[in-house]
């Protein structure tokens, strides 16, 4: 096959960070904030603003909390189970790295003997109908590393007696959630909307601020994760005043980023673009047998995340992404370190689909070449 000649403008296709908005450029932030204290007034007002917009995007239900909390989409999760398990049963559902680092750390570090832990291949999804609901229950919406999404929220009863906590830092801005079946749900910005890292979002329904407000763990508790003080919500997280000190630039990126998504239709919008973006690399796996995605239904295939597997060894693999790095037309697209040998793609909001469109004879030629 002869070497292609037209290049893809955007060759970052990183799972995270993600990449940046269309257009995206430093001098769209604002600057004011610069050497500013995030208690101030006009800090403050910035954080809240942040908190704001993204209820009105995301359309989280009246009642639900949304704060920005420290260390990333793992900060937030960590800080939500060190401060609420324990009151109940725990199951877990895994099918790919993090969803079962989640487990390991139910398991290894809070030791909490009363948990079911329930495991898929990647590829493939648990048996979800397995959940007891009496129990708090553990999943992500999307798993990053395997591209197997929860398809929906059908199998969790709005009855529930335990909490739903929910890891969708690759969902959310990027597929329909269930906001009402879902108690505790946490994000990062660097994952969907292609945001700076190091900050976390943690979302938490009414029947979560009663578990922390009813339920005191035995464990002690670092500073970064107390939720609560003298008994109570510490309601100042979600309005703006953070546990620590914030990057005010990184929140400026995350404006940015919610004020683009409001220019393109917003959740609406942002779905149908990485739909659309998926759709792209569907009608080329269709066409070509030597590769095919991770994901083993139509159904559970992540539409931001996207796996493949090749019929390739595992240093064709590395060969083949080399290739593509080396022609800057697609960086970081190996599959995690902890995956099968693939290559994986980001295919959320940020990518536009004629950059997918320009890669793809690139891959077919990476595949030839690496064969070879």
């Amino acid at each position: 096959m002869e070497k292609p000649t037209v290049k893809n403008q955007n060759p970052n296709f990183s799972s995270g960070p993600c990449s940046k908005r269309p257009g995206y450029s430093f001098a769209n932030l604002n600057a004011d904030i610069l050497g500013r204290s995030h208690r101030s007034k006009l800090g403050k007002n910035r954080l809240q603003l942040a908190i704001e917009e993204t209820k009105e995007i995301l359309g989280i239900p009246e009642g639900y909390r949304v704060g920005i909390v420290p260390a990333s989409d793992t900060g937030a999760f960590e800080m939500a189970m060190w401060s609420m398990l324990g009151a109940r049963g725990v199951d877990v559902f895994g099918w790919e790295a993090f969803g079962l680092g989640w487990a390991d750390d139910i398991t290894k570090q809070l030791k909490l003997s009363n948990v079911n832990v329930y495991r898929a291949d990647y590829g493939q999804l648990p048996d979800f109908s397995k959940a007891d609901f009496k129990n708090d229950v553990i999943f992500t919406w999307n798993g990053t590393t395997s591209g197997v999404k929860v398809p929906n929220g059908d199998w969790i009863p709005a009855d529930r007696e335990g909490l739903t906590f929910c890891d969708a830092t690759s969902a959310v801005f990027a597929m329909e959630i269930p906001w009402e079946k879902l108690d505790v749900i946490t994000y990062s910005w660097q994952k969907v909307l292609g945001g700076e890292a190091a900050h976390g979002m943690l979302i938490l329904s009414p029947r979560a601020v009663e578990r922390l407000e009813s339920y005191t763990p035995s464990w002690p508790m670092p500073k970064i994760f107390r939720l609560t003080k003298k008994g109570k919500v510490m309601e100042e997280i979600f309005e703006g005043s953070t546990i620590n000190t914030p990057s005010m630039i990184c929140n400026e990126d995350y404006i940015d980023a919610l004020n683009w998504s409001k220019s393109i239709g917003g959740l609406k919008g942002l779905i149908e673009r990485s739909e659309a973006n998926l759709a792209v690399f569907e009608d080329f796996v269709a066409k070509h047998e030597w590769i095919n995605f991770l994901a083993e239904s139509k159904e559970t295939r992540s539409n931001t995340s996207v796996c493949f597997k090749l019929d390739l060894t595992k240093e064709q693999i590395d060969k083949m992404a080399k290739l593509l790095d080396s022609e800057k037309v697609a960086y970081d697209c190996k599959s995690y370190k902890d995956a099968p040998a693939g290559l994986r793609f980001w295919c959320g909001a940020t990518i536009e689909k004629e950059d997918i469109e320009k890669l793809l004879p690139w891959l077919e030629w990476a595949y030839q070449e690496a064969k070879k």
